[in-house]
């Protein structure tokens, strides 16, 4: 098998530019959120978990200065550098200036991941790291692509993909049965547009759909690492399959990150429909170049071992970094589908006194369902984390998640920063006397009930979710002292 390693000038080219494209939303994200979520006032402030986490557990350039103002200009400076990608401005001069750039920004986005907390621990962070740390040794707009940097990539998109088919074949009867389409497009994370018509599709779309998915990730993945234009095809199927994800839900950033971790799989020939003028000639890779790549390969092979144990393994884990540098993880996604959606509705009132009269006025989210009349946005590649939060805070008690208890007691207070994050404030004037949630089961109407009723959900009361409190609620007080939160 030879290997032309100048057929992948424009592959790099791709790949840089579309990682850049996804880390510059990343940053974009944390200019926005990070601050409410996780700033010094944030839902889950970090200058406490700073305090009991040492450094080396979670390296991070925030414990020199763990301030809003520092956050913001981290990811401020985030997107500055994103753009230098996207633009080609940091390739376009040497691999040095090449490599510093993308150190940078992913000494940056780790410094933000291992301090978030739950709100950054998402799989697609790690997978997002990964591919950003490898980045670093790709190389200049002038020099010679090297193969060792595709294949590490293609490793990388080796275990996304096979970590997630074996994920799925080893959880989930349903995964098993061909029936696990069924219920997704219904109670995936954060449906979008197209999610009621994808759930309302004839059943055999929804069993076809699962024999693609096996197909696109159990059975293309083998082929990554063979010859032209095996690979290249390999790479087209996982394309095609992550597009029909992201015209189906609203899953962050890891169906369009997917997306360019398949590129590495396509040489120029496939995309000579690219319109980029190639360079005339190509500079050979210098010797430390060369002596880096070596290196990284020697570390990512030691590295694997955890990750490959895991895949072999029949007890297999999905989504776990084995080092603080999110290097080299094991990833998976979906090894068991939801049957029933639940979700969180929170409710305020101005009443004074509560009574089966009082009337509630529901806090709209940004992504997340709650009127039964509006249709699923499109959120993705966006990320709404806490509209992601919402969705496993409904899978059990507010108890088992501490910012859920902080989010009430900012409503309380019309806390602007919180409101921030969600669609709408019923109470624009003063803040709500006293604030609950309640729990429904939402289902997807059927194109008759669509019909009929014009809405798109249907709902059902499940029970009390968290109690109606004021912020002087004796027992809700107490929550929040036990967690030193009136002190902050």
């Amino acid at each position: 098998m030879a290997w032309d390693t100048g057929s992948y000038w424009v592959t790099r080219l791709l790949f840089q530019r579309g990682l850049g494209l996804i880390y510059l939303i990343a940053f974009l994200n944390a200019a926005n959120q990070f601050n409410p979520l996780v700033g010094e006032h944030g839902l889950l402030p970090v200058a406490p978990w700073i305090r009991e986490v040492p450094f080396k557990e979670s390296p991070s350039l925030f414990y020199l200065g763990p301030k809003d103002a520092v956050f913001s200009a981290a990811a401020w400076l985030g997107v500055v550098l994103s753009c230098l990608v996207v633009t080609g401005l940091a390739e376009r001069y040497s691999s040095l200036l090449s490599a510093t750039v993308w150190a940078a920004i992913w000494l940056l986005y780790i410094s933000f991941v291992n301090i978030g907390q739950t709100f950054y621990a998402f799989g697609w962070e790690s997978i997002l790291l990964e591919a950003g740390f490898y980045a670093i040794f790709l190389g200049s707009a002038k020099s010679s692509p090297q193969i060792i940097s595709i294949l590490l990539l293609r490793w990388l998109c080796f275990r996304v993909m096979f970590g997630a088919g074996l994920i799925k074949i080893r959880g989930d009867q349903c995964w098993r049965d061909m029936t696990c389409l069924d219920y997704h497009y219904e109670t995936q994370p954060m449906p979008n547009p197209l999610s009621w018509f994808f759930h309302n599709a004839p059943a055999w779309t929804h069993h076809a759909g699962v024999w693609f998915n096996h197909f696109a990730e159990l059975v293309s993945p083998v082929a990554y690492f063979l010859p032209q234009p095996i690979a290249a095809i390999a790479g087209i199927v996982a394309i095609t399959f992550q597009s029909l994800i992201l015209a189906s839900g609203n899953l962050s950033w890891l169906n369009l990150l997917t997306i360019v971790l398949a590129i590495p799989m396509l040489d120029d020939r496939f995309l000579r429909f690219i319109p980029v003028s190639h360079p005339t000639a190509l500079h050979a890779s210098t010797l430390p170049h060369r002596l880096a790549l070596a290196a990284l390969t020697v570390l990512v092979v030691w590295l694997s071992i955890n990750p490959v144990r895991n895949m072999l393994s029949p007890n297999q884990v999905m989504n776990t970094s084995y080092n603080p540098f999110h290097l080299v993880g094991t990833y998976g996604a979906f090894g068991s589908i939801t049957r029933v959606r639940n979700e969180v509705v929170v409710e305020g009132t101005d009443d004074a006194e509560l009574s089966e009269n009082t009337k509630w006025r529901e806090y709209e989210f940004r992504g997340k369902p709650t009127d039964t009349g509006r249709l699923p946005p499109q959120i993705a590649p966006y990320h709404l984390r806490l509209d992601w939060l919402m969705w496993f805070a409904a899978m059990g008690s507010y108890n088992e998640h501490p910012w859920f208890i902080h989010f009430m007691a900012n409503l309380l207070r019309n806390d602007p920063p919180t409101l921030g994050l969600i669609r709408n404030n019923p109470f624009p004037d003063h803040p709500p006397r006293y604030v609950r949630a309640e729990l429904y089961e939402y289902h997807f109407t059927t194109p008759e009930e669509r019909g009929r009723t014009g809405q798109w959900w249907t709902r059902r009361l499940v029970g009390e979710y968290f109690p109606a409190v004021s912020r002087d609620t004796p027992r809700f007080r107490e929550m929040l002292e036990e967690q030193d939160w009136l002190n902050r």
